[in-house]
């Protein structure tokens, strides 16, 4: 299942550098090259639309770095707990709440 971070239908990955403090950056060599601290953000231009889609998981980062999509993509590495918050994406969903 993937998760999305909302907005306008343009102009997604500038968005989450200017009001969101993000950065664009190439294309990790991994998953496990992204920062522990930080989340990445794989903005797909779909033509009509953009789509910002939370990279959450080494799956999901392959997924997204497929040499056979040719969309246009923009990578954005910004502050994890803002990325999981945005896209709603909860790592572990079901915690233990003790009575």
């Amino acid at each position: 299942m993937g998760y999305y971070i909302q907005g306008p239908l343009h102009g997604k990955a500038e968005i989450l550098v200017d009001k969101h403090g993000g950065e664009i950056v190439d294309i990790p060599a991994s998953f496990e090259d992204i920062p522990e601290d930080k989340a990445l953000i794989c903005v797909m231009d779909n033509g009509a639309f953009e789509a910002a889609g939370l990279v959450y998981s080494t799956g999901e980062f392959e997924e997204f770095t497929l040499s056979s999509d040719f969309r246009p993509k923009k990578f954005v590495l910004m502050d994890k707990e803002t990325a999981w918050q945005m896209s709603g994406y909860n790592p572990d969903p079901n915690p233990y709440v003790p009575e």
